[in-house]
């Protein structure tokens, strides 16, 4: 992290509003295609962007300059989207448009969607998977998180995250294969 950006966060710390206003401005649109990626509604990932800045300027003495900044406001949004999540049940967003790959730690299983599969099937799929493998997934494919922070984020062990997102692609994969085959998961 810059030492501007340190200075920033310093200024955050004490309540500086023009400091505030200064982060905010740099993050929110990120944090913003963050949290649609998780929720199915503009406003509602507006409205968890704003509660995450909150949080994040309301907790700001936590914050270690061991990650960037907006490193650690992403995981306070992927966690609010997650609680959303859990307490409405809602419809997973749109994947992004880029051909997922799926594979095993050992890349011994390595496997990517076919083509002629769409990104709704797979989103469908995904969707469908219990929540304990879906969270998983999504923070390990959709992204980019290894199994350390995913057992932060979700408060989950190293080696259940890996035993989950190892099944929970088991999941996808037979779902996917399904649908390959014509029938329905």
């Amino acid at each position: 992290m810059s030492t501007f950006q340190i200075h920033i966060v310093e200024k955050c710390k004490q309540n500086d509003r023009q400091a505030q206003l200064q982060l905010y401005n740099q993050y929110c649109n990120g944090m913003l295609l963050v949290a649609l990626r998780f929720v199915n509604d503009t406003m509602e990932a507006e409205d968890i962007v704003q509660e995450a800045f909150i949080k994040a300027f309301s907790k700001l003495e936590q914050y270690k300059a061991e990650v960037s900044f907006g490193a650690w406001l992403k995981r306070i949004v992927i966690n609010r989207c997650i609680d959303v999540l859990k307490s409405k049940r809602q419809r997973l967003v749109e994947l992004e448009d880029y051909h997922i790959n799926v594979f095993e730690e050992n890349h011994e299983n390595e496997w990517t969607v076919e083509d002629h599969i769409s990104l709704e099937t797979v989103k469908l799929a995904i969707e469908a998977l219990p929540e304990k493998y879906k969270y998983v997934v999504m923070l390990y494919l959709m992204e980019g998180y290894d199994h350390q922070e995913i057992s932060e984020i979700l408060n989950i062990s190293e080696v259940a995250s890996r035993t989950q997102l190892s099944r929970g692609k088991q999941k996808l994969q037979l779902a996917l294969k399904s649908e390959r085959n014509g029938t329905r998961y």
